[in-house]
């Protein structure tokens, strides 16, 4: 099931960026008194009584809207409301119930997806305005009392939405399986090669770049294990994206890579490396997702004996920051080395979710330290005490220093290379958090 997603949604300028943001903990979504400054869907992660979920924060709800922004913001709201488990609809105390608000209040009702009212801005604490009591006109059952600035009645909103998250219970069997995002630019290949390892014609596959609208998922269970593939539409470039349905699309594919284990960055033979192929890899790298770089159509490929090497080395060259990534030639067309990718995609996610102990670690940065000294500065050099790892998916170890202005950033990655050099973790991307003593 993942984790719960949370929508809020609005008409413009009632203060759900600023919510978004409080929820969130930090400043994601640009807050000003202009309607529809939020045009994109914007996505972060919370927690509420120990349960992490999901917000959405959407650019304001015109029903009527004729401007094609509106009309833009309209369908993206709506988007976010089909992938919400739960839906919070911000109101205005101060400007009162609108028509906008009743013709909202009406759209949600009809999607049948839990609701919870928000009255914003009463931002002072006590006894709300008289003028609060009118937004139980809208039909909704009982209005929340905010302050989305002050953060007034916050908790009270979030006890009301926590109400309808699903039971945790119900993600067991979900997280049996490994979920397989596969990712691209259009036309690369990501229907044929679902279609192939579903061994069915479950998705269209066409020469017509962006013939894949939404996410599609697909169970499979074969000798390696249980999957889950999402095929996502492909991911362009923003300033390629003219297509309102296709800029849905580029939301929805960030969304699956965002609730994925594994992701297939798939490649073009007959292209290389481009830079759309470079943005994609940096959302699952940036993820911390468990990645293999597919390069598919290999069959179209003139080759030779070191073809496959020179063009690994180009990959590499391409996709510079992520060497960890293990690299796979394919033809989804005709199946070639297509099976290897289950083995792949088992290999990496166990990586991606190993776990080294404290001890084993200190041993490899003992004779990493011994082999290169750590660096110094102005004649203070760096100690490194202990280290050990904080969280899995990705790997992410803390290291204890005396001071973290000597950590250079090179030694950070010596020392990766270090426990990649001895425990493998390959394709996974490694965290280094470094902490200095007195450091809380």
């Amino acid at each position: 099931m993942g984790k719960p997603v949370v929508a809020i949604v609005g008409r413009p300028n009632v203060g759900k960026s600023q919510l978004f943001n409080r929820l969130a903990g930090k400043r994601l979504s640009i807050v000003e008194d202009t309607p529809g400054v939020t045009r994109d869907r914007l996505y972060a992660g919370s927690d509420w009584r120990g349960r992490d979920f999901s917000i959405i924060d959407t650019g304001g709800i015109e029903p009527s809207a004729d401007n094609e922004i509106l009309k833009f913001m309209r369908y993206q709201a709506e988007t976010a409301i089909h992938h919400a488990d739960v839906i919070i609809l911000i109101t205005d105390l101060r400007t009162g119930i609108t028509a906008a608000d009743e013709d909202v209040a009406t759209m949600l009702q009809k999607c049948g997806k839990p609701i919870v009212l928000a009255v914003n801005k009463c931002d002072r604490p006590g006894e709300p305005d008289p003028d609060f009591y009118e937004f139980y006109n809208l039909g909704l059952g009982e209005p929340y009392a905010i302050s989305a600035l002050h953060g007034y009645g916050i908790g009270e909103l979030l006890d009301a939405a926590y109400a309808y998250f699903p039971p945790e219970e119900e993600g067991e069997i979900e997280n049996e399986r490994i979920r397989v995002a596969l990712i691209g630019k259009p036309n690369v290949g990501k229907s044929s090669l679902l279609n192939r390892v579903l061994g069915e014609e479950r998705v269209i596959v066409s020469d017509v770049a962006g013939t894949t609208r939404d996410s599609v998922d697909a169970e499979l269970e074969n000798e390696f294990g249980k999957f889950t593939f999402i095929d996502t539409a492909g991911i362009r470039k923003k300033s390629k994206v003219e297509e309102k349905i296709e800029k849905f699309s580029v939301m929805r594919s960030l969304m699956a890579v965002e609730r994925s284990d594994v992701c297939v960055i798939m490649i073009d033979a007959s292209e290389g490396v481009t830079e759309q192929d470079t943005r994609v890899a940096g959302e699952a790298h940036n993820a911390g997702k468990a990645c293999i770089i597919v390069v598919n159509k290999w069959d179209l490929v003139e080759k030779d004996g070191k073809t496959m090497k020179e063009y690994t080395l180009r990959v590499r060259e391409g996709l510079a920051y992520m060497p960890y990534a293990p690299v796979l030639f394919i033809s989804a067309l005709n199946g070639q080395r297509v099976n290897q990718l289950f083995e792949l995609a088992v290999k990496v996610y166990e990586q991606n979710h190993r776990r080294i102990t404290t001890g084993q670690l200190n041993a490899v940065l003992s004779e990493a330290t011994a082999r290169v000294q750590p660096p110094t500065d102005k004649g203070r050099r760096l100690k490194i005490y202990y280290m050990t790892q904080a969280s899995t998916a990705p790997p992410t170890f803390v290291c204890f220093c005396n001071d973290a202005r000597l950590f250079h950033f090179s030694y950070q990655r010596y020392l990766e290379n270090q426990i990649r050099e001895v425990y493998g973790l390959e394709g996974t991307p490694v965290r280094m958090v470094i902490r200095q003593r007195g450091d809380k």
